[in-house]
């Protein structure tokens, strides 16, 4: 499959990533569902190896990373684990909007007579 090509690609090559690169490659893989444990502990290993590159942004997106290595395989030793307390500061740190969507969904809830309060971190 096409992601399968991209995962065997990022390991080949990972060493050409810089932080942004690999962040948001697993990231990206994380967000459609990639079903290859093997692959988030590798490169999750090289990320964990190199965390000092990270800044906050790249950080905020491992967090999420983590909690999805966390729940789709509870058992899995995952390198980014033994970071998520820094991982997660880095999420909370970063500065948080409701974005275009989620105010139009919103302004329609409203519309429509439901009540609510917006997300919040």
């Amino acid at each position: 499959t096409l992601f399968e090509a991209i995962a065997t690609e990022a390991l080949r090559r990972i060493n050409d990533f810089n932080s942004q690169d690999m962040a948001n490659t697993l990231w990206a893989l994380a967000c459609v569902g990639w079903d290859s444990h093997e692959f988030f502990i590798a490169f999750g290993s090289a990320i964990a190896e190199r965390l000092a590159e990270f800044t906050g942004i790249h950080k905020s997106q491992l967090y999420v990373v983590a909690l999805y290595v966390r729940i789709k395989w509870p058992n899995v030793d995952f390198p980014l684990a033994r970071h998520l307390e820094s991982l997660r500061s880095a999420y909370v740190r970063q500065e948080s909007a409701p974005s275009q969507l989620q105010g139009d969904v919103s302004a329609m809830l409203e519309q429509l007579g439901w009540s609510h309060t917006e997300e919040h971190r």
